[in-house]
């Protein structure tokens, strides 16, 4: 058992039960822990969500908001280390901040490794874990955004034509229209037409825009601003 270091606000605690605020996770078996962190948690604002072992966590799906994982290490049958690894095998970006009692050089090595985003000892500093959790959700915000923003382009270039996406890259790649009918076998006037609809489509206004959402999507291996 592990005391959490008391640095707690006088904030009024907020209501319960909204899925839209950013969901602080954590995963450990020490109740008193568990309770602590949920006091501290909730106090700053965001919706804490508990488990007592790893195993419970798998076993639950997490709505899409903001959220982060604050992990402990020891834990009976599935130990925080191979959750993480479990974690990213799965796909799953969520931010991660590791706690323990009996933390070492390598095990700190190895969970940093692991993409970890902060290793804590206990007892845990709490305006450290704040400040981490902060990080941490800003992160899984941005990851978010990002994850938004590459749905937006794939379903705006799945709106183009064949011939559209042709134009497309070769245009991003650099060519001038003239070259780029030249390739297609195509009149330059068709060429613009095209690059027209590829511009109105994705909804670039300008060239480098355009060239970006195409590194956004891979499309080709080499995409040069010309």
């Amino acid at each position: 058992m592990y005391r959490v270091i008391s640095a707690m606000t006088n904030a009024a605690l907020p209501d319960g039960g909204d899925i839209e605020r950013p969901t602080v996770v954590v995963v450990d078996d020490d109740v008193s822990v568990r309770e602590s962190l949920e006091l501290l948690i909730v106090s700053a604002g965001w919706r804490p969500l508990l488990f007592d072992s790893a195993q419970s966590f798998l076993a639950t799906h997490l709505a899409s908001a903001p959220c982060c994982l604050v992990l402990d290490v020891n834990m009976p049958g599935l130990n925080g280390l191979d959750l993480q690894t479990m974690i990213n095998m799965g796909g799953n970006r969520m931010p991660i901040i590791f706690v323990s009692g009996f933390g070492d050089v390598p095990m700190t090595v190895k969970a940093l490794k692991g993409g970890a985003l902060d290793f804590l000892t206990k007892p845990i500093d709490t305006m450290a874990l704040l400040e981490a959790i902060r990080s941490a959700l800003a992160r899984s915000e941005e990851m978010l955004r990002n994850d938004e923003e590459l749905r937006r382009l794939q379903r705006s270039y799945e709106t183009l034509t064949k011939r559209e996406r042709e134009v497309m890259i070769r245009v991003v790649k650099g060519l001038l229209n003239k070259q780029v009918a030249f390739e297609l076998d195509i009149s330059e006037i068709t060429v613009k037409a095209h690059r027209g609809q590829v511009m109105r489509k994705m909804d670039a206004r300008t060239l480098p825009e355009l060239v970006n959402m195409a590194a956004t999507l891979r499309l080709g291996e080499t995409v040069e601003t010309g």
